[in-house]
């Protein structure tokens, strides 16, 4: 007996076909049963008049077709599952390679920043050594500048400085005032002295003017060159006396002003 094609199945298993094969041959077995000859009218009738068992194939139809549903289900939540893993795993590499590029990128970072930064220190150190080394030079040059100059002292033959002697009179006082100005570097001549000291006190060392403004505010002028105290303390000269009556200190600090308030004593040719 053929077994009828089944909309929905392309073909059956084995266990299909053997199951539609058991049903198959016990139909037949039935039918062969009713249609033996020899048995009685009775028997006959009566198994004519039994209802016929019905074929179990629709229910097998059933199974089979729920089973196919229950494969096919599965098999779709094994194929969903499957996808759902592989997007997971996907995610996870995706995840993987960002971490190890930022990793990576991180790391380049640091590697940057600490070349910079040995960059930077070589550099400052070998300035630093730069300076050190020019210091060093410079030093070692005015050292053997000063040596050279030493022995060259050491090596000159020196003869005894002998002090001195000025006449103690106006051609000394003089003489000795421009020695010490030539020591300060104020200009003067003199020519330029004699002819404004004689002017102003006759060459009298211990003149007074007791009659001009000067004196009349208190402050009369002194000495050969005529100085009034608060100029002879403010152009002293160093190495000289104190005493506004001195020759010597009292020239030299009258030139010491005319160098400051006319360039020299030479440049004064009345009252100053």
């Amino acid at each position: 007996m053929p077994v009828p094609r089944i909309p929905g199945y392309s073909r059956l298993n084995k266990t299909h076909k053997f199951s539609a094969a058991g049903i198959a041959a016990a139909g037949a077995a039935a039918l062969a049963f009713a249609v033996v000859p020899g048995q009685s009218d009775g028997q006959t009738a009566a198994t004519k008049e039994l209802p016929a068992k019905p074929v179990a194939w629709s229910q097998q139809v059933v199974d089979h077709k729920a089973q196919h549903k229950s494969l096919v289900h599965q098999s779709e939540l094994a194929s969903q599952q499957a996808k759902e893993e592989a997007a997971k795993e996907e995610a996870a590499k995706k995840e993987a390679a960002e971490e190890a590029a930022e990793k990576k990128a991180a790391e380049e970072a640091a590697k940057k920043k600490a070349a910079e930064e040995a960059a930077k220190k070589k550099a400052a150190e070998e300035a630093a050594a730069k300076k050190a080394a020019a210091d060093k030079a410079a030093k070692e040059k005015a050292d053997k500048e000063r040596a050279a100059k030493a022995a060259a002292n050491r090596s000159t033959t020196r003869t005894a400085v002998q002090p001195v002697s000025y006449a103690n009179n106006l051609d000394g006082w003089i003489k000795e005032s421009l020695a010490v100005m030539k020591q300060k570097g104020i200009p003067g001549s003199y020519n330029g002295i004699y002819r404004n000291l004689m002017r102003e006190s006759s060459g009298n060392p211990r003149a007074i003017n007791l009659w001009d403004i000067n004196a009349q505010n208190g402050i009369p002028s002194k000495g050969l060159l005529q100085v009034i105290d608060p100029t002879f303390k403010a152009y002293h000269v160093d190495g000289t006396s104190w005493d506004i009556y001195d020759p010597v200190a009292n020239i030299t600090a009258a030139c010491n002003y005319a160098y400051h308030r006319y360039g020299s004593m030479d440049n004064v040719n009345g009252p100053y």
